[in-house]
């Protein structure tokens, strides 16, 4: 693809993300040339905005995507604008193992991670008490 190099600057994939994702495939018998990791964000959270990813086959023209350690990652043309220069990792810890998303575009992000706001985003009460 054409813009590769530039859309692989614009959002990262770690080696241990990566890893992840391609056991996912594995262990759902998913054919890894046929899906991609989708990382988009959507309004809703308790700080404004929520992260979400999903194996998904459906690329569309508009998706910005890249590859990481054979693992594709598609991000939609609105989500780019708040997910610009992130990072997608994997970590393990003794709380539990999953997903992580270091975005310098959020200002503010709830205690659970997943719930995000930015300089632009109206400020909300929000609070962390939805988080489980």
């Amino acid at each position: 693809m054409l813009h590769e190099q530039v859309q692989s600057e614009m959002i990262n994939l770690t080696p241990a993300a990566a890893e992840a994702v391609r056991g996912l495939l594995v262990k759902r018998n998913l054919e890894a040339q046929e899906y991609a990791l989708r990382v988009f964000i959507a309004g809703g959270g308790c700080s404004g905005y929520q992260y979400g990813m999903a194996l998904e086959a459906n690329i569309r023209p508009e998706d910005l995507v890249a590859e990481f350690d054979g693992v594709r990652v598609v991000v939609d043309e609105v989500s780019i604008n708040y997910l610009h220069g992130a990072s997608v990792d994997y970590v393990e810890s003794v709380m539990g193992s999953g997903f992580k998303i270091e975005n310098p575009n959020a200002i503010s992000s709830c205690g659970c991670g997943s719930s995000f706001r930015t300089k632009d985003s109206e400020a909300s009460g929000g609070g962390c008490s939805s988080c489980g």
